[in-house]
């Protein structure tokens, strides 16, 4: 906590945005993810495991999974197959997705603080309706939210991120945006944000070279945004 604290402080300009990232950062949903891309992808040719399927593709979107498949199995994808993917996910994210510890309060501590915030995944609308409806989260992220399938590139690209900030008319040099996955600890410094890195287990070379600073606990964030206000 106090290396993310730390890089709060030495920012520059104000705090005004806040965007947290979905999977893995507000919902557990990944273990889910990870289960059924790799029942799918195993049909298909390739053997991999849930474990395995999860570093492959943390934080990646559907479309960027795509060639990496198509490349390991030598031959295109069957047609269709990207949105019938995504349907099986929706449909066991919408009765299996669970909320991180603390995520719900988090997000409201975040308003009571006066701080603006936004969602930003690279996972698609419906997915992401289907796991807020899951959780209960729907009113509270209403018109918040922001998916990969509304800009051009999902994350590494800062597009998402960028899209995020213009929606609350904020400039990227006073966003802090909350991650758990290199693909989006990329996206932010290509931003230009801020990143503080959700990782139980601290920092890691790769954070620190991507320019973050981790935290253990989503309710860590509430006390070191208020500190810095």
């Amino acid at each position: 906590m106090r290396a993310a604290l730390d890089l709060l402080r030495a920012r520059s300009t104000k705090l005004r945005l806040v965007i947290y990232d979905c999977d893995g950062v507000l919902i557990d949903s990944e273990p889910v993810a990870g289960r059924v891309c790799a029942q799918e992808i195993s049909r298909l040719g390739w053997a991999i495991t849930t474990q395995e399927c999860q570093i492959q593709f943390l934080g990646m979107s559907l479309r960027d999974m795509c060639p990496i498949i198509e490349g390991r199995l030598g031959h295109p994808l069957p047609a269709g197959w990207t949105p019938y993917l995504a349907d099986c996910l929706t449909r066991a994210l919408s009765h299996e997705a669970v909320l991180m510890d603390g995520a719900e309060a988090t997000l409201r501590a975040t308003s009571e603080l006066g701080l603006d915030w936004r969602i930003a995944s690279n996972s698609g609308l419906e997915e992401l309706h289907a796991k807020f409806a899951c959780t209960g989260l729907t009113s509270l992220v209403a018109g918040r939210v922001h998916s990969a399938s509304e800009v051009r590139s999902g994350k590494p690209s800062p597009d998402l991120f960028l899209a995020a900030a213009a929606a609350s008319a904020i400039s990227p040099e006073d966003c802090v945006v909350i991650e758990d996955s290199l693909t989006g600890m990329r996206a932010a410094r290509a931003a230009g944000m801020t990143c503080l890195a959700y990782a139980p287990d601290g920092d890691s070379a790769d954070i620190i070279d991507l320019g973050a600073a981790a935290f253990t606990s989503l309710r860590q964030l509430p006390q070191m945004f208020g500190a810095l206000l």
